[in-house]
C-alpha cells in the first residue's frame, strides 16, 4: 500500500486554512545518484519522517546481489531541516568493490517502526518501461559525458534535463550506451532570479513541511524591522519588492567611480532581485521543487487564492505562472534521469547571487552586512547539503560531523557559525579519478582580488589555488577542466567587458572571465604552456547563455597542448538572440584571422579554431537551451561535440572547419 502522510494546507501570507486533506509523499525529493566509483556510491534523498533505511545493490545481468543491509550512522547521515523534511545522505563502501561498465540496480526499503515500503512501492513513475528498479553503471573510460549549466525555472523555454531522461529512456538500459555521468557546471538552481509562483510554492512548501524558522540581525535602514521568517512574509514587499527590503551599502568600488557614486547602492546586483531568497528555508523548499514533481502536486498557485501579490505585478504572475506549470510537468522526467545517472555539481554565481564575488569591494560590502551576510550564506548551506556534498563525500567528512549541532539549535549564533565556516571553506573543488581525470574548478570562494582597485573584477582563481591546480595535471596525459566560465571566451564581448570595467563599471555587464585580471589569466596560460601539464585538454564551460566549440594550440613554446574547449549553457535559459547574431557578426569582423587587433588581447600566441554547427547558418555561437553532450573516442583522438536541443530533442553537432 502506498504510504502518505496526511496534513492540511496551510497559505502562510494569507494565514488562512483549506479543510481540504491531501496526501503527501514519504519521499518529497529523489533519490539522485551522486558520486560512484569502484568503491563507492552515493544518493541523496528528502523524505517526510526520519525512517531506517536498508540498501539493496543487484547486478541485472546475473541478479548477484552485491549489497544488502540496513545502513548504519557511518552510511547513512540524516539532518532535520523541518518538522517534516529529513535530508539523507547515503555513502555505500563496498569492501569487494563495485563493478564497472555493468547495470547495477538499487532499492531502499523504508521503515518506520511498523511498516517497510519500497522505493518503487512509494514512487512508481521512478522506473523506465520493463524495469522493475532504477539503475546506474559505474564508468572510469569516459566515452560519453552530458554537461550543462544554467536552469532557470520560468525561461520560457523547455527544460533540456528532460531530454537526459529521453536519452536513457531511448538507449535500452545498456551500460554501454550510458552517459558516465551528467556534469552542470553552475546556476542549478537561481536563487536571486525567482518568478512569482515560484516564491509562492516555496512557501506554502515551507508550511506543509514545517521548515524550520529562523532569526538574523538587521541593521540596514531600509529593512530594520524584518529578523524572522514571519516579518519577511507579513512585509508588503515580500512578493516583486523584496529590492526594497534586501541591503544595500556604500560599496568601495575604487577608481573614478568612486567620487561618482556616493550613495548607498544595492548589494544584490541582480536585475531580477524583486523576489530574491532571503531565508534557509526558502533555499531549502526551492531545491525540492526544482528537482522533484512531488510537491507541485499538493500546492496551489491559483492566482485568486494568493492575497500578498501587488495589483502591478498580478498579470506577470499569470504569464510566469504558464511557464511554471511547464516546468513542473517535466519534473518526472527529470527525477527518473538523475535517478539513473551520476550527477556531479559545482556553483557558479546565481547558485548564491548574481556576481557573486564579483569584485573586492562587492566582497567588503556583502560580508560587512550581517543582514547580507546571513542570505549569502543562507543559500551556501543549500548547496552544501543539497549539491557540494555529493559531489566528493569523503572531503565533507569534518563539515558533515557539526551537522547535528547546527541543524538543531536554530539560535543566532549557531546559525551565524556554521555560515562562517562555510565562507571559509576551501574544499568545494574536486577531482575524479577517470580517464581523463576530471578536475572541477572552485571560481568562486578562492579569488584574487585586486589589490590597487576595489572596483576591478577579481581573478577568477588566486595564485594559491591555481598552484593546487597546475599539481593536479602534473604528468597526467589527458584532462577533463570544468571551469563555470569559459576560459577562452568570445573576444569582442570580453573586449566590452574590459572597456566597461576601465570606467569602473564592471557589474552592468557581468565582468567575470578569466582574462579579466591579469594575474589569473597569465598564470592560467602558462599552466597550459608549461611542458609537464597534459598535451590534451578538454574543458567544459558554462555561464553565458549560449554554446560554442574551440579549438586552441599554443603558438611558440616547446609544449604542444591540445584545447577543446566546449561551453554549453543553459539548460533552460539563453542570451537575447538578436543581440547575440549582431555580436557574433562584428566578433568574425574585428577579430578575423589576420586582424592586427588580436595583438591587443592576451591570447595573440594561441590560434583558435571555431567549430560550427551544423545548420547551414555559417554560425558558430549556439542560442538556444539545450544539454550537452560530448562523445570520447579512439583514445581521445576524436572528439564529437553536440547540444541537445530542449525543445525539439535534436541533436545539433559542432563540427570541424
Amino acid at each position: 500500500m502506498l504510504r502518505s502522510l496526511t496534513y492540511y494546507k496551510y497559505f502562510t501570507f494569507s494565514r488562512s486554512l483549506i479543510s481540504t486533506q491531501t496526501p503527501l509523499s514519504s519521499i518529497v525529493a529523489g533519490p539522485v545518484v551522486r558520486h560512484c566509483d569502484v568503491d563507492q556510491v552515493n544518493f541523496w534523498l528528502v523524505t517526510t519522517q526520519k525512517y531506517s533505511i536498508a540498501c539493496k545493490i543487484v547486478m541485472v545481468k546475473d541478479h548477484n546481489v552485491i549489497f544488502d543491509k540496513h545502513l548504519d550512522s557511518a552510511e547513512l547521515q540524516q539532518i532535520q531541516v523541518g518538522k517534516q523534511a529529513f535530508i539523507n545522505l547515503i555513502s555505500i563502501k563496498v569492501t569487494d568493490g563495485l563493478p564497472e561498465n555493468e547495470l547495477l540496480a538499487y532499492d531502499f526499503c523504508f521503515k518506520d517502526g511498523v511498516t517497510e515500503y519500497g522505493l518503487v512501492e512509494l514512487l512508481p513513475d521512478l522506473v523506465y518501461p520493463n524495469q522493475s528498479l532504477p539503475s546506474f553503471v559505474i564508468k572510469k573510460n569516459i566515452n560519453k559525458i552530458l554537461h550543462g549549466s544554467c536552469r532557470k525555472p520560468h525561461f520560457k523555454s523547455s527544460d533540456a534535463l528532460c531530454q537526459v531522461d529521453n536519452l536513457l529512456k531511448g538507449s535500452d538500459f545498456s551500460a554501454e550506451q550510458r552517459p558516465s555521468m551528467l556534469m552542470m557546471s553552475g546556476d542549478q538552481v537561481y536563487a536571486d532570479d525567482v518568478s512569482g509562483p515560484m516564491l509562492v510554492a516555496i512557501h506554502q512548501v515551507i508550511t506543509l513541511l514545517g521548515l524550520f524558522d529562523e532569526s538574523w540581525r538587521n541593521e540596514s535602514s531600509n529593512s530594520p524591522h524584518i529578523h524572522n521568517n514571519q516579518q519577511l512574509l507579513d512585509s508588503p514587499f515580500c512578493y516583486y519588492q523584496r529590492e526594497k527590503i534586501l541591503p544595500h551599502e556604500r560599496v568601495n568600488r575604487g577608481g573614478i567611480n568612486k567620487y561618482l557614486s556616493l550613495n548607498k547602492q544595492p548589494i544584490f546586483t541582480s536585475d531580477n532581485a524583486k523576489n530574491h531568497l532571503v531565508t534557509f528555508a526558502e533555499v531549502m523548499a526551492m531545491y525540492l521543487l526544482v528537482w522533484s514533481p512531488e510537491l507541485w502536486g499538493v500546492v496551489d498557485l491559483s492566482l485568486e487564492k494568493q492575497t500578498n501579490i501587488p495589483l502591478s505585478f498580478q498579470q506577470k504572475y499569470q504569464d510566469e505562472l504558464i511557464v511554471i506549470n511547464d516546468f513542473s510537468s517535466g519534473l518526472t522526467k527529470v527525477r527518473r534521469a538523475m535517478a539513473h545517472l551520476p550527477s556531479y555539481m559545482i556553483f557558479d554565481d546565481h547558485d548564491v547571487t548574481d556576481d557573486w564575488n564579483l569584485t573586492r569591494g562587492w566582497e567588503e560590502a556583502a560580508y560587512n552586512n550581517s543582514f547580507s551576510k546571513h542570505i549569502l550564506g543562507n543559500a551556501l548551506i543549500g548547496y552544501w547539503l543539497c549539491q557540494g556534498w555529493g559531489n566528493a563525500p569523503d572531503k565533507f567528512t569534518a563539515l558533515n560531523e557539526d551537522i547535528p549541532k547546527h541543524f538543531t539549535d536554530v539560535g543566532i549564533e549557531e546559525h551565524t557559525s556554521l555560515i562562517n565556516k562555510l565562507f571559509s571553506w576551501e574544499e568545494w573543488h574536486y577531482t575524479l579519478a577517470t580517464s581523463p581525470k576530471v578536475v572541477v574548478l572552485d571560481t568562486r570562494t578562492r579569488r584574487w582580488r585586486s589589490e590597487s582597485n576595489a572596483g576591478k573584477p577579481s581573478g577568477l582563481m588566486d595564485w594559491e589555488s591555481l598552484s593546487e591546480l597546475q599539481q593536479e595535471l602534473i604528468n597526467e596525459t589527458d584532462v577533463i577542466v570544468v571551469s563555470p566560465a569559459p576560459i577562452y571566451g568570445v573576444k569582442l564581448i570580453e573586449t566590452i567587458q574590459r572597456i566597461f570595467t576601465f570606467f569602473g563599471k564592471p557589474l552592468l555587464v557581468d565582468a567575470e572571465n578569466w582574462m579579466a585580471h591579469p594575474g589569473t589569466a597569465n598564470v592560467m596560460l602558462n599552466i597550459f604552456r608549461h611542458y609537464k601539464t597534459p598535451p590534451n585538454f578538454i574543458i567544459l564551460s558554462g555561464d553565458v547563455h549560449y554554446s560554442f566549440v574551440y579549438e586552441v594550440t599554443h603558438r611558440f613554446i616547446r609544449s604542444h597542448s591540445k584545447i577543446l574547449q566546449v561551453t554549453c549553457s543553459g539548460i533552460k535559459n539563453q542570451f537575447p538572440s538578436t543581440l547575440l547574431n549582431t555580436l557574433e557578426k562584428l566578433n568574425r569582423f574585428l577579430y578575423a584571422t589576420y586582424s592586427p587587433l588580436n595583438w591587443f588581447t592576451k591570447r595573440r600566441r594561441m590560434k583558435i579554431k571555431v567549430r560550427k554547427f551544423s545548420d547551414d547558418s555559417n554560425m558558430s555561437l549556439y542560442n538556444g537551451s539545450g544539454i550537452g553532450l560530448l562523445k570520447i573516442s579512439d583514445k581521445n583522438q576524436k572528439i564529437e561535440a553536440f547540444v541537445i536541443n530542449a525543445d525539439t530533442g535534436d541533436s545539433i553537432e559542432f563540427t570541424k572547419v
